[in-house]
């Protein structure tokens, strides 16, 4: 690869930089190694107690250019770069992105007043989102480096929600580990916080948080814009703010270890079976009898978040029979009777089917006059990303009824189309048998042709839960996750031959930055000698490089090799 000038101050991993540098001319690869090197002293510092060479740390960090240049970054690349705050201001330009490297400064910053808006939610009520400006959101995103590490190093085991290489699949399958056996409890209680994120104390949070008090003050008493009217926030995080999830997880941390404290030790020679599983602000705590839970785990739950100025919403706060069943994170849990012996199943949950096939409906309603490849690519994408995310537990008879009802709903979208056109000929012209499988429907988009992806064509796959105590910015635990992460593309990419070599072929890794392809950093397929230059269409040609790295690289000339990555920091 074409050797990538360093910018100015990037010599010392902390070394911090106001100077004005071209945003296609940093050094992305010393950039993650400058701030990671940081992360891994941060975590030793947090494991070993050292309060105060911790926030020597996060100083350091929050004051290089690497961190600063890696926030700027990562609210340019993320869903909501185009979504402005109150000033209408978003950074689109590479100019406006390496400005705004230069305006994190510590010195004299103020953060503007968050916008309000308000989303719908599933049950008909609107949740509120704060959002922050551009430089609020960078600043926000410079501090979560620093943050991150502490809060991974004191997070329960065996929470889920809003962590790095963690994921719901996790939290179903701890779930089925506490709850699957013979002698696993049989009562849950289904835990619900209310208004998690808005009733957050601010007094709470100054005093636990480990993170520089006088910039977290700023964020939380910002306030919120709604009508050109400034409402002050006496309390809560906003939902919007890229370090409100990592705040609210450290607020909750903490009440699975006062659980079994309290709960461990077996009575009269019986144990409690008290187990603890929490995804954000949805937590479910297992035990043996309902009185156990009613009388004794729900009370020392609702004195834990008084102390953080929350409480349980008593509407969805239930204790639940296995036998009964319950929801969580869009699966349904519960054990039946095969005739002595009890199973448990993990099944999608029944109102997600129907949510699902309303969203198809509501595709195949909205786009009546579509050719049917391109109708294919609508349906294609919202197929596979749902059973993507149903595929690890026992969904093969729910993928085969979603394929029926899908079959069904096509039929009517072809007859409306063709109304005086006899079965035979419909048949002909949209379905057609391939590699074994019947009635697949099929169009053509740009001369080629697509076929619509059934559901129960993805295989099932037994998802294997990350361990309870690995921590990602822990080097300890670096070859562990990379491993996951290579399983994981593995499968994410099946079905998608040509990409998951070219993955494979690079080992996973970007060859500008050289840090890991993801879904969440996305990729492009670029030509390593340029089309415009003769370069062939053809795997030897081809390259994945992250969204950010192949502007670059376009911008600046550079030629690309396939990389040869090298493990350790």
């Amino acid at each position: 690869m074409a050797a990538m000038t360093a910018p100015t101050g990037e010599a010392l991993a902390g070394a911090a930089s106001h100077e004005s540098v071209g945003w296609q001319a940093i050094d992305w690869h010393k950039a993650h190694r400058n701030a990671r090197r940081l992360q891994v002293r941060i975590v030793k510092a947090t494991q070993e107690g050292r309060w105060g060479k911790v926030q020597a740390l996060q100083r350091l960090l929050t004051h290089s250019f690497s961190g600063k240049a890696l926030a700027v970054r990562r609210v340019t690349e993320n869903q909501g770069k185009r979504t402005p705050g109150v000033d209408g201001i978003t950074w689109d330009t590479p100019e406006q992105k390496a400005t705004a490297i230069t305006r994190l400064r510590q010195r004299g910053y103020r953060p503007q007043p968050l916008k309000r808006v308000y989303i719908p939610k599933r049950n008909g009520k609107l949740r509120p989102l704060g959002i922050p400006v551009m430089v609020c959101r960078a600043m926000q995103s410079l501090y979560l480096l620093a943050l991150e590490p502490v809060a991974e190093t004191l997070a329960d085991p065996n929470s889920y929600g809003f962590r790095p290489a963690r994921s719901t699949a996790d939290a179903i399958e701890q779930c089925f580990n506490a709850l699957a056996k013979r002698a696993s409890p049989q009562w849950i209680l289904e835990g619900d916080i209310k208004s998690c994120f808005d009733l957050l104390s601010h007094d709470w949070l100054l005093a636990n948080v480990p993170l520089d008090k006088s910039m977290l003050r700023k964020w939380l008493k910002a306030g919120c814009m709604e009508k050109h009217c400034l409402t002050p926030t006496e309390e809560g995080t906003p939902q919007g703010g890229c370090i409100s999830p990592v705040l609210a997880n450290l607020a909750l941390d903490g009440l699975e270890r006062e659980l079994l404290r309290a709960f461990s030790k077996p009575r009269d020679g019986h144990s409690l079976m008290v187990n603890f599983v929490r995804y954000a602000d949805d937590f479910i705590v297992t035990g043996c009898s309902k009185e156990l839970l009613e009388r004794e785990v729900k009370p020392l739950i609702e004195g834990f978040m008084r102390e953080r100025g929350l409480e349980l919403s008593q509407e969805k706060t239930t204790i639940t029979h296995i036998e009964t069943g319950f929801d969580l994170l869009g699966q349904n849990l519960r054990k039946y009777r095969c005739g002595k012996q009890r199973k448990l199943l993990i099944k999608p949950a029944p109102k997600k089917v129907q949510e699902f096939l309303a969203t198809v409906r509501g595709i195949l309603n909205d786009n009546k006059q579509l050719p049917a490849g391109k109708l294919i690519v609508l349906l294609n994408r919202v197929i596979r990303g749902w059973t993507q995310y149903h595929r690890h537990v026992v969904s093969k008879e729910t993928f085969n009824s979603i394929d029926a009802a899908i079959y069904r709903a096509l039929k009517r979208w072809v007859r409306r189309r063709h109304p005086t056109k006899s079965q035979h000929w419909i048949m002909k012209h949209y379905f057609k048998t391939i590699e074994g499988q019947n009635w697949v429907f099929y169009g053509e988009v740009e001369r080629k042709e697509k076929h619509l992806l059934k559901a129960a064509s993805v295989p099932i796959i037994r998802h294997k839960k990350v361990k309870a105590e690995a921590n990602p910015f822990d080097p300890a635990w670096e070859t562990y996750f990379e491993h996951r992460l290579d399983v994981k593309m593995a499968g994410n990419l099946r079905g998608r031959r040509f990409l998951l070599y070219l993955w494979k072929e690079q080992q996973g890794t970007c060859p500008v930055c050289r840090q890991k392809i993801t879904e969440m950093t996305g990729w492009h397929n670029h030509h390593i000698i340029w089309r415009s230059k003769g370069g062939p269409d053809v795997a030897g040609n081809r390259v994945l490089l992250h969204p950010t790295c192949h502007r670059q690289v376009h911008n600046q000339g550079l030629y690309v090799e396939k990389p040869r990555p090298t493990k350790g920091v």
